[in-house]
């Protein structure tokens, strides 16, 4: 290889570590912060269903981890090491959607750090070309590649962080970003309650027109 071609292979590869170094930072925000929104809370709140689609804390948590030990093991043919058994062919669909009596917090907290590792691991162990294969997805767009499913997975975590943030908020008005950064225009309760008020009003000014 020429001395040109060398420096323009290593730029490459450098530029490839930056992207997924990015990529990785994102998601392990997204990780962190879901896992926060469950500090402070009771057993029975951060089990508790506040919407009528039952979405609750720590089965937002338990589904995360999950969906991590398939598209960053199953889709590259890795064998998660331990029983999934809201997996098993006679489990209801949304069984990893909520913590049973039996799996305390701690449990499903580790469950989905032991995820991260898992998932780190391969992520950091192949280019973002590396070719996976999701058996639940479409057989036309099933074959795909590391890349595609760092920003899927990044992409699905983050949307299950506002699932969290709008349930925290409906258990105790709890509401942020992140433990470092709750980029919210306030913490005053006052502040959010006269805003509440000036949305509402407008709300029902439109509704009479």
């Amino acid at each position: 290889m020429s001395p040109a071609a060398d420096a323009g292979d290593k730029l490459s590869r450098m530029a490839e570590a930056d992207e997924k170094a990015d990529l990785l930072r994102y998601l392990q925000i997204a990780r962190d912060a879901l896992v926060w929104k469950l500090d402070g809370l009771s057993e029975y709140d951060v089990r508790r269903p506040m919407v009528p689609t039952g979405t609750n804390l720590l089965g937002l948590v338990k589904h995360s981890a999950s969906v991590e030990t398939g598209y960053f093991g199953d889709a590259f043919g890795r064998q998660w090491p331990e029983p999934r058994p809201w997996l098993a062919a006679d489990a209801a669909i949304d069984d990893d959607m909520w913590a049973t009596p039996e799996e305390s917090r701690d449990d499903i907290v580790d469950f989905y750090k032991r995820a991260w590792a898992f998932s780190d691991e391969m992520i950091n162990a192949n280019a973002l070309d590396a070719v996976a294969s999701v058996p639940w997805w479409p057989e036309e767009r099933r074959e795909t590649s590391l890349h595609r499913l760092l920003v899927h997975v990044t992409a699905e975590t983050n949307r299950h962080c506002g699932h969290a943030d709008i349930v925290r908020a409906l258990i105790d008005g709890g509401a942020g970003l992140r433990a470092d950064n709750s980029n919210l225009a306030s913490d005053a309760a006052d502040y959010w309650e006269s805003y509440r008020r000036k949305v509402e009003q407008a709300a029902r000014q439109a509704a009479g027109r």
